[in-house]
């Protein structure tokens, strides 16, 4: 009867501290990592993420910024982090893909994707080719030429090698048979600023970055990696229009938590995410930062998230080792 009563009083223990901390999450700030530098796509969508969150829990949500290594130093800091929910990653698509470069490097990956679970995405666009409005570059075409004419010559801004700005471009240079000239930086910010400062003639981004400054009139949209073409950009033909069916690449930007962490927390994050994908003023700047807003949770983010990584992996290992 007393081992009865002991198992007993251990389950209800048990359920008592899930309830609570379903309850209480969050009682004190929640970190949101942003694997790069400030100004490029997770922290564009990161940004209002983690103002809407401060509205819903009534904590601070402070973005912090870990660049390196095209994502990995921040992917693997979330990696590591204690699954209580209070360290979240805002993920770029190319976290899905990290570990196999390393791999395909012979290198050790610093993390492992089961290492982080999905909870909601929040952007899915297509790559967009922009160069500066001043090149005399005016279309998919004229660029293309351009490379052939000067092979090796026609350089692009990257946030890493194997990053989300990297591959498609990747991607473009063999299915055009190109020789371009990648030149990596920490994120997206900074190569959009390497492109914006002439050191660059070319950039792979997703549009949440570049549309304030295609609106402005200082870069000019050549072609999308989308199947379809992007609101927004009506005017910009696929690749795939093209005539290069391989050029479909998406950056998605989704939040990630420990694996580990107590289901009920996991619950308090995706219902809060939800609040925030409804939040009038979320949708506000969301659209005014050029970004469609593709909400998903649960078991349809999870899905996604597996289809992606697994084409992503593909890619990476077709480009092969990077010197």
């Amino acid at each position: 009867m007393k081992r009865r009563v002991l198992i007993g009083s251990a389950a209800a223990a048990a359920f008592m501290h899930g309830a609570a901390a379903q309850e209480v999450f969050p009682t004190r700030s929640v970190s949101m990592v942003v694997a790069f530098p400030p100004g490029g796509q997770a922290d564009v969508v990161g940004r209002p993420v983690a103002a809407a969150l401060e509205r819903i829990w009534r904590v601070a949500v402070p973005i912090v910024n870990r660049g390196g290594a095209a994502g990995a130093i921040g992917n693997a800091a979330v990696a590591r982090a204690a699954p209580d929910g209070y360290t979240l990653l805002m993920a770029l698509s190319s976290m899905a893909l990290l570990p196999e470069a390393a791999r395909v490097n012979g290198r050790e990956p610093t993390y492992a994707t089961e290492q982080l679970t999905p909870i909601a995405l929040f952007a899915a666009d297509p790559t967009v080719l922009v160069v500066p409005a001043a090149s005399p570059i005016r279309s998919i075409d004229d660029f293309i030429a351009d490379v052939r004419a000067r092979p090796g010559q026609v350089s692009y801004s990257s946030a890493g090698n194997y990053s989300a700005l990297h591959v498609p471009m990747a991607q473009l240079a063999q299915a055009a048979q190109l020789d371009m000239l990648h030149v990596p930086f920490q994120g997206g910010g900074p190569a959009l600023t390497a492109l914006l400062a002439g050191q660059v003639q070319a950039l792979a981004s997703g549009p949440g970055p570049v549309a304030p400054h295609i609106r402005a009139g200082t870069l000019r949209p050549l072609a999308t990696w989308g199947r379809t073409r992007l609101a927004g950009f009506e005017d910009v033909p696929t690749l795939i229009e093209k005539g290069f069916p391989d050029c479909e690449f998406y950056i998605w930007v989704g939040v990630f938590a420990p694996t580990g962490t107590p289901a009920p927390v996991i619950t308090r994050i995706r219902d809060a995410s939800r609040q925030v994908a409804a939040d009038p003023e979320f949708r506000r700047v969301m659209a005014a930062s050029g970004n469609t807003l593709d909400f998903r949770e649960g078991e349809a983010f999870a899905a996604f998230y597996a289809d992606d990584a697994a084409r992503l992996v593909r890619v990476v290992r077709a480009l092969g080792k990077i010197e």
